[in-house]
């Protein structure tokens, strides 16, 4: 019991000397070590990888759930771990209408056929809508929430506990400051080493932190990838259903067809292009294959001990000494080197040398 004492006597003296310090230095009585420039780069960079992932997380839910009961709806459901309800979507609701209305019109009537017709397109694109909605939840929205609940929030907690050990050395450096006497002066000193080594240690653990933000942006610019490939591939399906439909459509009687083109001039020679769906854009299959040839290229870099030349795809800033900086276009020598992370190569380009990630680069044959 005693000893507990002593320990929360001495908790409470730690505290009350890290407060003092806090409102001395706010009020401008007191010195502050500050952080030095690179370290101070690393955590303005953190902060807004973390502020610009929140709104872009947002914004992609909004896009893909505008009704925001619904985004609300999944929110409670997620927070409680269970699965939430499989509702209709609107196109599903409205081809669903047109379906029912189409059976009253009766299916042997051009109105009531084509009614139908367009109520299964409806159906294939709430279809189409459903996947792109769940492409997007695992392969983008996922790995930016466990950025934001997982990595971050670690950054954060050793960014504190940094706060803490400054706030300690910067106590010890005051009473060192205050000490008269040879042995509070000797005192001092001694808890001035142990402070110093404590923040540079802190310090060092949390620059650690801070430099992986870089493998975050690499692993998200394979997330926006996937995205943009789900949604190329959700808009090619829309298109093509589209293009479908109007050629049914376009097969019922001429009186029919007169109608509908008299609301809209032209429709079909607008709405059906020459050049086929498949050609411009890219089905998943297609686009998986695309990138898995690349994927290929750099595995197969991987296993040999050779180098390659590749092209700079976008601008990069080196996060630390241990990388090399790239400007878009230019073309670098890169190389495998055991034991490093499956995200990134070792570069050169002339005399500089440094790690670069894969997913800025282009593999020249």
């Amino acid at each position: 019991m005693d000893f507990n004492v002593k320990r929360l006597a001495a908790d409470a003296g730690t505290f009350l000397s890290r407060a003092v310090q806090f409102t001395e230095e706010k009020l401008g009585q007191a010195e502050k070590t500050e952080l030095d420039a690179h370290l101070e780069n690393l955590l303005i960079r953190a902060e807004n990888t973390k502020l610009w992932t929140e709104r872009i997380m947002k914004q992609t839910e909004v896009l893909l759930h505008p009704n925001p009961n619904v985004r609300l709806e999944e929110f409670v459901y997620e927070k409680l771990e269970k699965k939430a309800p499989t509702r209709l979507n609107n196109h599903e609701l409205l081809g669903q209408s047109m379906i029912e209305s189409g059976n009253e019109f009766g299916p042997g009537t051009a109105y009531g056929n084509a009614m139908m017709k367009c109520g299964e397109t409806q159906k294939q694109i709430g279809g189409a809508e459903r996947e792109l909605i769940q492409s997007a939840a695992i392969n983008f929205l996922t790995p930016f929430r466990n950025f934001l609940e997982g990595d971050f929030k670690t950054i954060q907690k050793e960014r504190k506990l940094l706060q803490v050990k400054r706030l300690d050395l910067d106590a010890a450096k005051t009473r060192l400051k205050k000490a008269r006497m040879a042995d509070a002066r000797a005192a001092a000193e001694q808890e001035l080493r142990m402070t110093q080594s404590e923040f540079d240690r802190q310090a060092e653990i949390t620059r650690l932190l801070l430099e992986g933000v870089s493998s975050t942006h690499a692993h998200h610019l394979r997330c926006l990838n996937d995205f943009v490939e789900a949604q190329t591939t959700y808009y090619a399906q829309c298109y093509q259903y589209m293009v479908d439909l109007q050629k049914q459509l376009g097969s019922f009687p001429s009186s029919f067809s007169n109608n509908n083109q008299s609301s809209v001039s032209g429709g079909a020679s607008i709405s059906v292009p020459t050049i086929p769906v498949s050609a411009s854009l890219p089905s998943v299959s297609g686009g998986r294959g695309s990138s898995s040839g690349t994927s290929g290229g750099f595995t197969e870099l991987r296993t040999s001990n050779a180098s390659r030349k590749a092209r700079v795809l976008y601008d990069y800033d080196a996060a630390s000494s241990s990388e090399l900086s790239l400007l878009a276009d230019e073309v670098i020598t890169v190389s495998c080197v055991p034991g490093m992370d499956s995200d990134w190569l070792m570069g050169e380009r002339g005399t500089q040398k440094g790690k670069v990630p894969i997913t800025y680069l282009e593999l020249l044959n």
